[in-house]
């Protein structure tokens, strides 16, 4: 009887799981049952088997004769090779062609294993059948980062491999200059030779690259070339242009010689492009790729055991096109490899080509369109370009400027901008939007006195907007020179101070532009601002002020709510951001998302009834809105277009108009670059945040007190996070960046002041913080220790959210 419930449990277990419970005796199946956990690195199913089971560790397998600790290291499963180091595995076991799982780990680039290798004793300095050593793996793909860390455990750093090449040999075999430094840095003999008297110096001379200097002057002829075509004369009649020596060449003709480069670079797409789906079919199913591999050998079928290719095959093993052989196991994940190894070789190679293809189609356009062919181009490799810009985000900084220039190509890659650092994208940013003008610290040209702003003091915002509106906005872009009506300094602290005082000037309620938000520290228009008949002119002179500003890097003193910074990078609104001039309404809106409305007789429609000077008037949200009533299925777009209404329509004149200053001196192309958080950053700058100040004004419910240990591990943790951290965590919480004048004591919730709170949330594992910012809330799990605390939190500051949400 129990032998049956025994059975009935493993049975049971087996179905919740969708695999065994229990290993096989027999090391053979056995160990083609754990193969493909390995793989995934599915270390907890791993441990549970053997935990129960005899089975041995260091067994090898397949003609290869491998252990699971090879099949570890190869793949990057390093929680599973731990596990097997931990339960035994011998590091320096060698396979048939004496190759341990360092060996394999090194030439995958398998940094955590190799680490963990290393722990446990994985001897260095151990070669194969062909003499190859791990550094030598490490030579040949050109990973650098990796050889810094095991090349202090190496001790000969010129070890020779069957033909007598060191690693440095073989690094510039295949022009691998980094990891030429590194090693010459670790004391490698460049003049060593090797059995046919070749030296590291002689490989480096005559087989290494100087790619770099080549797409440098490709890109800066093609670019002389652009420029002499676009001044070139040309006959008005007969469209013909007249060269220096009198012959005749029709001016459609010019870059004809190009196109062999043009059909070379599509060619190269198209290849890469195949081998991309080619090995992506080829992973879809590795079970039965296993399944089959066992199969054969069982039969006895001859499958080729792992063969380094010898000293002469080190460029194939480079580019991912030589001979060699994988093994049965891992021969689709290398072929896989390979490829991935001819995209980071090739990749800013042919981007420095397309950049090329570009500025030639473009010259031939009008000004401001882009050439129909290109477009046709990047939607043609669309995939292909996303790899390249995936392995390395720089291409688009380097090459695809393009983007910019083309709304439609733009979109096609805009996540991937996006999710690159703030750091390179401002460079980025400042690079294009300078781009044509002379560099400010090369040329210093005497201030023209006709250039001079010359304000009033106590008239400032009047006399300034007539001052700007007269200039020259290219000579603005250049640079700016002020100076206050009878006095007489000039120079960049009158112009910082002049922005200081605009800048507060701007949300002065004199004149009814801005008026101020729910939580005290944010501004937005006015929807009222015609009170004053110039205010349209005047937000237009308050965009060309943050334009100049933000052209200039000159820091602000205002900050505007989140939906006025999403207009000017025109991102839609959404309800939340309803919170930042009305609180209440915003829980009204998010009450109706959450809940079933169907039955409680609201009789909504889309219509608002608004007050106009004094006059009820209903105003439709769409046509016939009056009659259409809300439902539970169409509540959603009621939401959103009430919120249209309240954040868009209600202030479209002044949005506008703001817009149109703006964007004299920054195009609407650069400045997409960014999102509504960091545009405020690029404006207004960093704010300090009073950590003392901080903690002094926080409250504590469900369940949290001060002396908790989870509450001192997270304000550690906000002491030894970075400023802009900070600031991301305020933002998380309280959906502001700043603190209101007076400190944490003033933060504002929905219903007035409201303290910044810390509720207990029940820990569960992987569970992030998250927050209710009408009422300035934090829901912190109780997290085990400072460490996960710290991590979670991040995560959820970095990865997280930001809106408007329900207590």
């Amino acid at each position: 009887m129990e032998r049956a419930m025994e059975q009935l449990n493993r049975l049971t277990r087996s179905l919740r799981r969708a695999r065994t419970v229990e290993l096989p005796d027999d090391n053979e199946t056995a160990v083609y049952t754990l193969m493909p956990m390995v793989m995934a690195d599915q270390h907890r199913s791993v441990s549970e088997l053997l935990s129960n089971s005899k089975f041995d560790v260091n067994y090898a397998f397949g003609r290869v004769k491998r252990s699971l600790l090879h099949i570890a290291a190869n793949c990057g499963s390093v929680e599973c090779l731990v596990l097997l180091l931990k339960k035994g595995a011998n590091p320096n076991y060698q396979d048939i062609s004496g190759c341990t799982p360092l060996h394999l780990a090194a030439r995958n680039g398998q940094k955590k294993c190799m680490s963990k290798l290393l722990e446990y004793s994985a001897d260095v300095n151990i070669c194969n059948n062909e003499g190859l050593t791990a550094i030598h793996w490490l030579a040949v793909n050109g990973r650098t980062e990796l050889l810094h860390d095991l090349v202090q455990h190496v001790s000969d750093v010129d070890v020779e491999d069957a033909m007598g090449q060191t690693a440095l040999h073989v690094a510039c075999q295949n022009g691998h200059k980094t990891t030429v430094q590194c090693l010459l840095d670790s004391g490698a003999d460049i003049n060593r030779p090797n059995v046919s008297g070749a030296t590291p110096l002689y490989f480096a001379c005559s087989i290494s690259s100087n790619y770099d200097a080549q797409m440098k002057s490709l890109l800066r002829i093609v670019r002389i070339f652009c420029h002499v075509f676009r001044i070139g004369p040309s006959s008005p009649s007969n469209g013909i242009d007249m060269g220096y020596n009198g012959n005749k060449t029709p001016r459609s003709q010019v870059f004809k010689p190009l196109e062999l480069l043009w059909h070379s670079l599509d060619e190269w797409l198209v290849l890469i492009a195949t081998e991309l789906m080619k090995n992506k079919k080829d992973s879809t199913d590795i079970t039965s790729i296993l399944l089959k591999q066992k199969g054969q050998d069982q039969d006895g079928t001859s499958i080729p055991p792992f063969e380094p290719p010898g000293p002469g095959s080190y460029e194939n093993l480079s580019t991912g096109t030589g001979e060699s052989k994988p093994d049965a196991l891992g021969g689709k994940q290398e072929a896989s490899a390979d490829c991935q190894d001819v995209i980071s070789m090739t990749a800013n190679r042919l981007s420095a080509v397309i950049q090329a293809f570009y500025m030639c189609c473009s010259c031939q356009m009008p000004p401001g369109m882009t050439s129909p062919r290109f477009i046709e181009f990047v939607c043609k490799h669309d995939e292909v370009l996303k790899c390249f810009v995936n392995r390395n985000p720089k291409i688009i900084f380097d090459h695809f400027h393009f983007l910019l220039e083309c709304p439609e190509l733009m979109s096609r890659f805009m996540h991937i901008i996006k999710a690159q650092p703030f750091k390179d994208r401002c460079e980025w940013f400042y690079e294009h939007l300078h781009s044509g003008q002379p560099d400010s610290d090369m040329v210093h040209r005497p201030v023209n006195e006709n250039d001079i702003l010359l304000v009033h003091r106590d008239s400032i915002f009047r006399s300034s907007c007539e001052v700007v509106s007269k200039a020259n906005c290219a000579k603005l872009k250049q640079g700016i020179a002020v100076r206050f009506h009878g006095e007489e300094g000039m120079g960049q602290g009158v112009v910082r101070e002049w922005f200081d005082i605009l800048s507060n000037e701007i949300v002065n309620p004199d004149y009814a532009l801005f008026t101020q938000s729910a939580d005290g520290t944010t501004f937005q228009p006015n929807s009222n601002s015609s009170v004053n008949p110039d205010h349209l002119n005047y937000f237009r002179f308050a965009g060309q002020i943050l334009g100049l500003a933000l052209n200039h890097r000159q820091l602000v003193n205002i900050y505007f709510t989140r939906s006025f910074y999403k207009h000017i990078l025109g991102i839609p609104v959404n309800y939340q951001d309803v919170a930042s001039i009305d609180p209440e309404y915003a829980k009204n809106l998010q009450w109706i998302l959450d809940n079933d409305i169907s039955d409680l007789g609201l009789e909504l429609t889309f219509s608002v009834e608004t007050d106009v000077f004094g006059a009820m008037e209903e105003v439709p949200l769409k046509p016939g809105g009056g009659s259409i009533l809300v439902t539970q299925n169409n509540k959603a777009e009621y939401v959103q277009l009430v919120t249209e209404l309240r954040m868009t329509r209600a202030i479209q004149p002044q949005i506008n108009a703001f817009l149109q200053g703006f964007h004299m001196f920054i195009p609407p192309s650069l400045i997409q670059l960014f999102d509504e958080y960091e545009l405020e950053l690029l404006l207004s700058g960093m704010p300090e945040i009073d950590v003392s100040d901080w903690i002094k004004n926080t409250e504590y419910t469900s369940g949290y007190e001060r002396e908790d240990p989870v509450i001192q591990w997270f304000w550690e943790v906000v002491e030894d996070i970075t400023p802009e951290e900070r600031v991301l965590l305020l933002q998380f919480v309280t959906g502001s960046s700043r603190v209101p004048h007076g400190g944490f004591a003033n933060i504002m919730g929905g219903s007035g002041l409201q303290n910044f709170t810390i509720a207990a949330v029940p820990y569960t594992p992987n569970l992030l913080p998250t927050s209710s910012t009408c009422i300035n809330m934090l829901k912190l799990p109780e997290y085990p220790s400072k460490e996960i605390l710290k991590d979670r939190l991040l995560v959820a500051l970095h990865c997280g959210s930001y809106g408007y949400t329900m207590a």
